[in-house]
């Protein structure tokens, strides 16, 4: 094999390779429709709408917090268990 050869056999092999990972993404995967869902944020790790208090992304205060959510795919909310109970679609009192 020359040199030529072996070059573009890898080239090949790379855009073949590249090709199949592509194939092999579902789009589902690729865009999932998500969901509002509160109760299920650590402290700190929230999306949005945290309570009086708070600004927004990233500012409740506890574990858990009722009025604090996070975006999860649709779905998916009430099926989080958490140590104060399941995800909810609406704020919850915790």
């Amino acid at each position: 094999m020359t040199t030529k050869s072996i070059t573009n056999f890898v080239g090949f092999a790379i855009a073949a390779g590249v090709a199949a990972g592509l194939a092999a993404t579902p789009a589902v995967a690729q865009k999932q429709p998500m969901e509002k869902c509160y109760g299920v944020a650590k402290a700190g790790k929230n999306d949005c709408a945290a309570g009086p208090g708070t600004s927004c992304a990233g500012t409740s205060t506890r574990d858990y917090q009722g009025n604090a959510w996070k975006m999860v795919p649709k779905g998916s909310c009430t099926g989080i268990e958490t140590p104060k109970g399941n995800g909810s679609l609406a704020p919850v009192e915790r």
